[in-house]
């Protein structure tokens, strides 16, 4: 094994001790080294229960006292779905155990994958998944999940919820696809920041508050193979545009936590990476709170990664890169090599106070000293039937309805004397979830509450004079009954197909195929055959490839995971009790092995490919593009009119001038509904290849029958027409650009020359001026060269 030399101290960006509380101060002033080291770990539950089992929330104090009395852990996360009363027992003795051991008193705080709603609390509401949540393009529906999620968990000792994901769902083959608002960077920041705004700033929880924490950071998301915590090659001018956004967003917002990226970008593991997370994340970013590691990825670094020949090594790397807490899970090995390293020199007391230091920041902040214990005078909020129909509202805005031949859809209850449901998710409520419900990998189908309605048991209740039936597609051997879905398909007036996925996510959810399973595509063009009308349904957490199958069904509509509440918003759907108002938040793939984001840079595949037959011609038939729907689109049971949009002037003057977009949308048809209107602007000209068009505005409305309104976008150069070169300074370029916005199209131009005070560099051909942004504080400048 080769020698590794050993690296200088660690400087990595330290802050003044005046930037932490008095309280905090005057702690780090009085705590010993390891009592520093013992608050920047964090140990999982099977450390200090009975069985050593994930799912076993049930606390052994003799395994507690000894950690926090002999490494003073300051931290502890996960578990599974129990009962509210069990989880105040837990809690209560947990923290009791903290205080009590803690030769300074302070409180332990509790990290847990509440992603969804309190997906770990039995009885909660569940609510759609982000990329639902995405495809409302409603940011009142992620506030009320983040919401939903505190009231339901916060009076049971649930400090910290680790969510939002704010990585961008740029790669559908990515397991983790689900958990992210979709493609869009501006989608992304705006749900992300809505969030974590009402996470951290509810004061119905008072006298607590939750910190929330954003991941994964960064470019997580983008695997190049698509498989959970591999490499991702992201130029770091990308870096900047499309994934730093949501970030720097929910930053703002007062985001209290961060989670690494467990991969790594451009052969540099992101949890080694000091130009991401010291000079990215901190000098650029300007985030001031904690970064704590994923799953034994400090550990991973030697195991996987490579990048370190021993634990006490990568240990090193992590620290002076920028973590603050690490994720060990399962061992206390970390504390020992931290403090070797400062008795070693290679890491300072300033290092090691910085860190330690924002980890009692974090728990200052949210008033874990005044207030460390559970309560149990609220817990009527578990179960809540109010957060219960919000779920099942938010259900109903992220269905996507993405065809309707005909207009089959809907099928009032009338028209319909007998309905056949089949497929492999027909009578789940698991699939309807997903991951990261009840437990990490979802539990099997029995344990969800029975009070929560399947697409069948919805679909009876929604069609009571109908005779609405489901069988098995397979039996008990695993064999295909396609025999008897036949001859019950040709009885029925139509076949609904529930198709979808069990619950999944991070590494055992890779997959190197998205197209429909074979047996799913047999059951599908056997219902066809019938002649009877299809409705396929597409549940699960990353858009299948359904191509084979999709000419032949006349309505296809894109469940996604809904939670709870999805089995309700289909049915009410198909039945027209709801008029769908979802729209793709990201490109549904038409080829397997073949992903194009809407925004996408300018290239020949960008222009009629009806001269192009190569890699888009099967069996005969050419296609014009190699995506199947679009991002944005949605359709719905009204229809709506976009006109007359104007523009305030046709030239923007500099950076400082504002230009005022009008559009005229209007409700044309007889229901009412609500339409997402999406603004996108494209920069015809770019020294960097700009995307075709990129969104930059949004707002969702609801129109009565024949109502229309006057939407207005204020174009700001700065913020719309600028784009980050690979340090994140802004260009900002002279020459034309284009706005859309639903049927509409208009041009203007920019013609300001560079932001004030800053260097211009050369111009292109079109004029374009752009500024330098000056110089970023020293260290920084290494982001774009070092990874």
């Amino acid at each position: 094994m080769a020698t590794v030399a050993p690296p200088t101290v660690s400087i990595a960006a330290e802050l003044p001790a005046a930037t932490f509380s008095p309280r905090v101060q005057q702690l780090l002033a009085q705590m010993t080294l390891e009592e520093k080291i013992g608050q920047m770990t964090q140990l999982n539950i099977s450390a200090i229960n009975h069985t050593g089992a994930g799912g076993d929330v049930t606390l052994d104090s003799a395994k507690a006292t000894a950690l926090v009395r002999d490494f003073h852990i300051g931290s502890f996360i996960n578990g599974e779905a129990v009962p509210a009363t069990q989880w105040l027992r837990y809690s209560a003795a947990l923290q009791r155990i903290a205080l009590r051991e803690s030769r300074l008193h302070i409180p332990m705080i509790y990290g847990i994958d509440h992603m969804h709603g309190a997906s770990y609390v039995s009885g909660t509401a569940i609510f759609p998944h982000n990329i639902n949540i995405g495809a409302s393009f409603n940011p009142e529906l992620a506030r009320q999940t983040a919401r939903a999620t505190i009231l339901e968990s916060a009076d049971l000792g649930h400090h910290w919820v680790f969510a939002p994901v704010l990585d961008l769902g740029v790669n559908t083959y990515w397991p983790r696809f689900y958990e992210t608002y979709g493609e869009d960077p501006l989608v992304a920041a705006t749900l992300g920041s809505a969030f974590v705004r009402e996470m951290q700033t509810n004061t119905e929880i008072a006298p607590y508050k939750v910190a929330a924490c954003g991941k994964h950071f960064l470019g997580y998301s983008d695997p190049r193979n698509g498989w959970d915590r591999t490499n991702a090659l992201i130029p770091d001018q990308r870096l900047q545009e499309f994934f730093r956004p949501s970030f720097q967003a929910a930053i703002d917002s007062g985001l209290k936590s961060i989670m690494i990226n467990s991969g790594e970008i451009n052969g540099e593991p992101v949890h080694a990476s000091k130009a991401i997370l010291t000079d990215l994340l901190r000098r650029q970013m300007g985030f001031k709170g904690v970064a704590v590691t994923d799953w034994e990825d400090i550990i991973r670094l030697v195991r996987i990664q490579k990048v370190a020949a021993n634990e006490k090594e990568a240990t090193w790397m992590a620290i002076d890169a920028g973590v603050d807490m690490a994720m060990t899970p399962y061992t206390t090995t970390f504390c020992r090599y931290v403090k070797e390293l400062v008795q070693e020199g290679r890491l300072t007391q300033a290092r090691i106070d910085l860190s330690a230091g924002r980890v009692l920041q974090m728990k200052d902040g949210i008033g874990l000293f005044e207030n460390p214990m559970p309560r149990a005078d609220r817990l009527s909020r578990v179960g809540d039937p109010a957060l219960r129909a919000q779920a099942v509202g938010a259900a109903r805005e992220s269905v996507v309805l993405l065809k309707n031949e005909q207009n089959i859809l809907p099928m009032a209850p009338a028209r319909v004397k007998r309905l056949l449901v089949v497929g492999p998710s027909a009578d789940s409520r698991a699939n309807l979830c997903g991951g990261w419900t009840l437990a990490w990998q979802g539990r099997p189908e029995e344990a969800y509450p029975k009070d929560v309605p399947t697409v069948l048991e919805a679909l009876r209740r929604e069609y009571p004079q109908a005779k609405v039936e489901m069988l098995p597609y397979r039996d008990a051997k695993g064999n295909l009954l396609l025999a008897s879905i036949a001859r019950a398909a040709r009885q029925a007036d139509v076949v609904v197909l529930a198709l979808g996925e069990r619950p999944y996510t991070e590494g055992l959810g890779n997959t190197s195929d998205l197209t429909l399973p074979d047996d799913q595509q047999q059951l599908a063009r056997t219902a066809q055959a019938s002649g009877k009308p299809t409705i396929l349904l597409m549940i699960g957490g990353r858009p299948g490839i359904i191509r084979s199958v999709a000419e032949g069904t006349p309505a296809i509509i894109w469940a996604g995971l809904p939670g709870y509440g999805g089995g309700t918003a289909l049915a009410e759907i198909i039945s027209g009790k709801t008029n769908p108002s979802g729209k793709l938040p990201f490109t549904y793939p038409q080829f397997a092995g073949h992903i194009t984001n809407y925004h996408h840079d300018n290239n020949e595949n960008s222009l009629d490919l009806s001269d192009f037959g190569a890699g888009f011609e099967q069996r005969g038939a050419k296609y014009k593009s190699s995506m199947l729907t679009e991002f944005g689109e949605g359709l719905s049971y009204t229809t709506y009119a976009y006109s007359g949009l104007a523009l305030s002037d046709s030239v923007l003057t500099g950076p400082a001038a504002k230009l005022r977009a009008t559009v005229r949308v209007a409700n044309t048809g007889a229901r009412a509904g609500q339409e997402a209107v999406l603004w996108f602007l494209t920069d015809e000209v770019g020294r960097v290849a700009r995307p075709v068009r990129l969104l930059k505005h949004f707002e969702k409305q609801p129109f009565a029958p024949g109502q229309s309104r006057e939407l207005t976008f204020d174009i700001d150069p700065l913020r719309d027409l600028s784009y980050p070169d690979g340090q994140g300074r802004p260009q900002l370029e002279n020459g034309w650009y284009t706005l859309r916005v639903g049927s509409q199209m208009m041009r203007f131009r920019y013609a300001g020359g560079p932001v004030a005070g800053t260097t211009p560099t050369t111009s292109n051909t079109t004029g374009a001026v752009r500024p330098s942004g000056g110089p970023l504080p020293a260290g920084a400048a290494t982001a774009a060269t070092s990874r």
